[in-house]
């Protein structure tokens, strides 16, 4: 078992509104894993965590579309300079350590490399990396892979 897998769990109960479960749940993953993951936020079906989620930080009201890979040490949502949170497309990968704050958008198929810092949004079938985060390549559509 993941992180993910406890928060899947956790979801589906937070839904079907029963109501002291999910936040033991989270509380586990917080023990387990020193992640913060609540069931409030979306993540899509297939998303997954690298090392099993270990010090992944997310936003409550974050949205993160399918097929994601969400690597450790990755936090994702806003604070007191960026207090909205961020909505992740799909089949996008987050490199460890980095960080997506504030109330962008991520586009779908984009790469962000290790230690980003993501303030601004991000169009589709991008390549970023740096701080703050440069586009460093965009892909066509016939070199992104099903």
């Amino acid at each position: 078992l993941n992180a993910i897998s406890f928060y899947r769990v956790s979801r589906w109960l937070y839904l079907h509104h029963i109501p002291v479960l999910p936040k033991l749940i989270t509380l586990l993953i917080f023990l387990i894993y020193n992640s913060k993951i609540p069931y409030q936020a979306k993540i899509g079906r297939g998303s997954t965590f690298g090392y099993g989620g270990m010090g992944v930080v997310i936003h409550s009201k974050s949205i993160i579309g399918v097929n994601c890979t969400i690597c450790q040490q990755v936090s994702i949502g806003g604070n007191s300079r960026f207090p909205e949170v961020p909505v992740i497309g799909n089949n996008v990968y987050i490199a460890k350590g980095s960080i997506v704050m504030g109330g962008i958008t991520i586009g779908n198929n984009v790469t962000i490399g290790a230690n980003a810092v993501v303030t601004k949004p991000i169009p589709d079938n991008a390549i970023v990396a740096g701080v703050p985060t440069k586009i460093l390549r965009t892909l066509l559509s016939k070199e992104i892979t099903p």
